[in-house]
C-alpha cells in the first residue's frame, strides 16, 4: 500500500515537472559575436539557463549563427602562418579565449520563420551581424505577428546599416570607461523596473546611444539621473539624454532592451535579473505594462 502511494506520488511530481514545463515560454538568447566579443556572454548563457526555468522559461542558445562548415583563413598566432579552417573553428576557438568554453554544432543555428516558429521569445547580446538581411526581415515580421523580442546591452551594437537600428529603438554610438550611474525611474510601474530603486547608484558600462533613438518613438523606463553621468564633451549627447531601458510595441509584437550587461557581476546580480525577466514577461504578454512613448526628457 505505502508503495503504491510512493509511486503515485513520484507520478504527481513527474506530472507537476511536465506540466510546468509544457507552461514555459521558450526563449532563444542569440551571442553571436561578429564584432567586439563580451566575455559576460558565457556567463550570461549560465545564468539564463539556471535562473529561466525559475522564472517560466526554457532556454536555448544560439552561439554561432553563420554557416559553421564556410572555410576561412586567419592567423591563429599574431606572427604565425595564415591557416585555412572552418568558420566554427575559427570563431570557438575566439570564443574560448573569452569565456573559457567552445562552439560545437549543436550551440549553432540560424535565425529565420522556420526556427522562429519554435520561439516565444528572442533575446539578442550580440555584435556585428548575427542574421543576413532576409533572415532580419523574418524576425521583425516574426515580432510584428506578435512575437517578443529583447536585446541586452551590446544587442543595439549590432546589424548596422540596417532596418534593426529602428526595430531594437536605437545603435550604441560610444561609451566612457565602466562607471556608476544613479537610475531614474520614468515608469516605475513597468514590470521592468523591478530590482531597482529610484537613485540606486549602478555600475556599468553605460552606452550612449546615437538614431534612430527617440524619445518620440520609446517608452523610457528608466534612465540616468541628471548630473550622474557625464561623458567627456566629445562623447555627450547635446540633449544630455541618457536612457538606459526602453520598449515599444511592434504590430502585435513587443519589444524590450536594457542596456546594461556588460559586466559578468551585472549578470549574476539578482537586481539585474529581476530587471530582465520583468521586461521578458512584459514582452511576452504575461503582464501588462505601458508602452506609450515618453516624449521629451523633462
Amino acid at each position: 500500500m505505502r508503495l503504491t502511494r510512493f509511486l503515485l506520488s513520484l507520478g504527481v511530481v513527474a506530472a507537476t515537472a511536465l506540466f510546468a514545463t509544457a507552461q514555459n515560454k521558450r526563449l532563444l538568447l542569440v551571442t553571436h559575436s561578429g564584432g567586439f566579443m563580451h566575455d559576460s556572454i558565457g556567463v550570461a548563457e549560465d545564468i539564463l539557463k539556471e535562473q529561466g526555468p525559475k522564472n517560466g522559461y526554457d532556454v536555448t542558445c544560439y552561439r554561432f549563427t553563420e554557416d559553421p562548415n564556410k572555410k576561412v583563413k586567419y592567423k591563429p598566432k599574431k606572427d604565425g602562418p595564415e591557416v585555412e579552417t572552418t568558420a566554427l573553428e575559427k570563431y570557438s576557438a575566439d570564443y574560448r579565449a573569452r569565456t573559457g568554453k567552445t562552439v560545437e554544432k549543436e550551440n549553432c543555428g540560424h535565425i529565420n520563420k522556420e526556427t522562429l516558429k519554435n520561439f516565444d521569445a528572442v533575446l539578442f547580446f550580440t555584435t556585428g551581424n548575427p542574421t543576413t538581411k532576409d533572415e532580419l526581415k523574418d524576425l521583425e515580421e516574426w515580432t510584428k505577428a506578435g512575437g517578443a523580442f529583447a536585446g541586452t546591452h551590446c544587442g543595439a551594437d549590432t546589424l548596422y546599416n540596417t532596418t534593426y537600428g529602428d526595430f531594437i529603438g536605437g545603435y550604441f554610438k560610444t561609451h566612457p570607461p565602466i562607471t556608476k550611474v544613479k537610475i531614474k525611474f520614468e515608469d516605475s510601474k513597468h514590470p521592468a523596473a523591478v530590482g531597482f530603486t529610484a537613485g540606486q547608484q549602478y555600475e556599468d558600462e553605460i552606452y550612449i546611444f546615437r538614431e534612430p533613438y527617440s524619445r518620440d518613438k520609446l517608452h523610457i523606463i528608466f534612465s540616468c539621473e541628471s548630473g550622474s553621468f557625464n561623458p567627456k564633451p566629445d562623447q555627450a549627447r547635446k540633449d544630455g539624454d541618457y536612457a538606459l531601458s526602453w520598449c515599444k510595441e511592434e504590430g502585435k509584437g513587443k519589444v524590450f532592451y536594457t542596456a546594461f550587461g556588460h559586466k559578468k557581476e551585472v549578470w549574476k546580480d539578482p537586481a539585474f535579473q529581476q530587471h530582465l525577466f520583468g521586461g521578458l514577461n512584459w514582452a511576452v504578454g504575461k503582464v501588462p505594462g505601458d508602452a506609450t512613448p515618453t516624449g521629451p526628457a523633462k
